[in-house]
């Protein structure tokens, strides 16, 4: 199979789909690789080592993109829809449950489109999200933690506070994958924390560990509101496998939070958690506020670590890329559930349900098309 790398082109998302070690595998399996030059440097991986595992560097993103299958990091963006065609493989990130646009031009081209997102493996967990679910967590604490100094316009807390003075509180709307990894950093900073979740038995294991240095709570609007109002740093850890985030966070939650704390929704990309999120922002320019509350919202939170972000990823899809690339997606699938819960689109139709729910679209069970 030929397979394309293209450069990512989304505001500064310096991340890329394969390490080199990952061209070097799948040319040690027979296949061809092209990758669009300079595509690696944000993360710290030369042209040169791409040649050396085997690669073919290509300067034209449309060369990239004539590949039997594209391996990217984030959804298409519109500069690249007409890219799309019929004898096309997409795999990426796509999260179409917050993209009508992007959908619906998959559906026009007749793509197939496979979601690193919605991939589900044998234990129900999620093995191509949970590496950036990690570092998401991770660094939402660490973001939130610098907008808390009076030079990014916060309050002015130090989140692990000193002798004599109170350490910061950060609540974390979610006790996942994304939510514990989050709760382990505020820890280590010496955060005061809690934790919100829907289920008790999550709470529990959080409580297990961490003991009384964790407050847990049931989720809902009521502990919601009562837990934000002092907090310096609110994260939004929520996900719902191809679905559009709910909104748990109201305005007037917002309006009752201390001027100068931090939101930091790691959901923003599924909609986010929050209803005063009005825009998506950039690494560019990451932050707004309202309400007086610093809103941090930028859709591709792991790109801001690029190189560990790619190798984490990379670890994470190549099995399945190989698999997809030795045996054809149509047996891969066959072959693998996972890789079957990750068809999203094919040939022209919405085969993910919760997707489809989220945009009021028309679902077809993909059992039906093979």
């Amino acid at each position: 199979m030929l397979i394309g790398v293209p450069k990512e082109i989304k505001n500064n998302e310096n991340r890329i789909g394969l390490t080199p070690l990952g061209v070097a595998l799948l040319v040690k399996n027979g296949h061809q690789v092209m990758v669009q030059s300079g595509g690696g440097l944000g993360s710290g991986f030369e042209d040169k080592q791409y040649e050396e595992a085997g690669a073919t560097l290509e300067p034209s993103a449309e060369k990239v993109w004539s590949a039997e299958m594209v391996i990217k990091v984030k959804e298409p963006l519109q500069e690249e829809y007409k890219y799309f065609r019929d004898d096309l493989i997409i795999f990426t990130y796509l999260h179409l449950a917050n993209e009508l646009e992007l959908t619906n031009a998959l559906e026009a081209a007749g793509t197939v489109a496979i979601g690193y997102e919605t991939m589900v493996g044998e234990s129900g967990d999620l093995p191509l999200l949970n590496p950036m679910s990690i570092i998401a967590g991770r660094l939402s604490v660490q973001i939130g933690a610098q907008y808390l100094e009076s030079q990014y316009g916060g309050k002015g807390v130090l989140i692990g506070g000193v002798p004599g003075v109170r350490n910061g509180k950060v609540v974390i709307i979610g006790g996942g994958v994304t939510g514990r990894n989050a709760l382990q950093i505020a820890l280590g900073l010496g955060a005061h924390c809690t934790v919100l979740d829907v289920k008790p038995e999550v709470l529990e294991e959080i409580e297990s560990l961490y003991g009384n240095e964790v407050i847990t709570l049931m989720s809902n609007s009521v502990n919601i509101e009562r837990a934000i109002q002092d907090a310096d740093i609110v994260i939004g850890a929520v996900l719902i496998p191809g679905r559009k985030a709910p909104t748990l966070v109201t305005e007037e939650m917002v309006k009752k939070m201390q001027p100068g704390s931090v939101i930091v929704d790691i959901a923003v990309d599924q909609g986010g958690i929050f209803e005063t999120e009005d825009r998506v922002t950039s690494h560019d320019d990451p932050v707004y506020e309202k309400h007086g509350i610093l809103h941090y919202a930028v859709p591709n939170m792991p790109g801001a670590v690029s190189k560990t972000s790619t190798i984490a990823l990379t670890n994470a899809t190549l099995p399945y890329a190989v698999k997809i690339a030795n045996q054809g997606y149509l047996e891969a699938a066959k072959n693998d559930a996972t890789i079957m819960t990750g068809i999203n689109v094919y040939k022209g139709k919405l085969t993910n349900a919760d997707v489809a729910d989220s945009l009021n679209k028309e679902y077809t069970n993909i059992a039906k098309l093979f």
